[in-house]
């Protein structure tokens, strides 16, 4: 069954007007991004602010960006979080969790392959490029709570992951619960009289 999700008065402006207009959705860009996960208790997780001049500026997400020419999303992984949190790691260390493709209406989609990985011991994230302004190492749990307050805006992609690590408790447990996801089937939200259709 799909949960609904609400959507914001210009992004139901943007499903309408694609609507009427008959136009093909465009195709997605592939990308990828990384959940980073500090191995203590309770577990925490590495969220970054897109500077407002950013696509979805404003908004908290995971480390990531496109798969250049050449790459695999894995390699892309990896390179996005050494440019923009200064932190190395293994394309083989990263854990497949989940695959999500734009809605059909919205002019600049991506086809996202998320990732887990625990901190490598001795690493300091730290925002190193013009694309974030503000970082955080929370909970998903306060994350959660900050978004449901209106202090954090998130994206449904961000707020679900975030919910099934909840879910798993710790980093042990959303290793293990990975193991078990059909992780390369995409999450592809449907626009339903106002709000995004997501099958989970």
């Amino acid at each position: 069954m799909a949960e609904l999700w609400p959507l914001p008065a210009p992004m139901v402006d943007r499903m309408r007007r694609f609507a009427d207009s008959g136009e093909t959705p465009a195709v997605p860009r592939v990308a990828a991004t990384v959940v980073m996960i500090k191995p203590i208790r309770p577990m925490r997780v590495y969220v970054m602010r897109r500077a407002s001049a950013m696509v979805f500026g404003g908004v908290w997400a995971f480390p990531g960006g496109s798969v250049e020419p050449g790459e695999t999303p894995p390699e892309a992984a990896a390179r996005e979080v050494a440019e923009e949190a200064g932190v190395l790691l293994d394309p083989a260390a990263l854990t497949p969790w989940s695959r999500w493709i734009t809605p059909e209406f919205e002019p600049r989609r991506f086809d996202t392959y998320f990732y887990l990985v625990a901190l490598p011991p001795g690493a300091d994230p730290r925002a190193l490029t013009s694309e974030s302004d503000d970082t955080a190492w929370v909970t998903p749990e306060e994350a959660l709570a900050r978004h449901a307050s209106g202090e954090w805006a998130m994206l449904p992609p961000t707020l679900v992951t975030l919910r099934q690590l909840a879910a798993a408790g710790d980093l042990e447990g959303a290793l293990a619960a990975a193991a078990t996801r059909e992780a390369s089937t995409p999450i592809i939200p449907r626009a339903v009289d106002g709000s995004l259709a997501i099958e989970i």
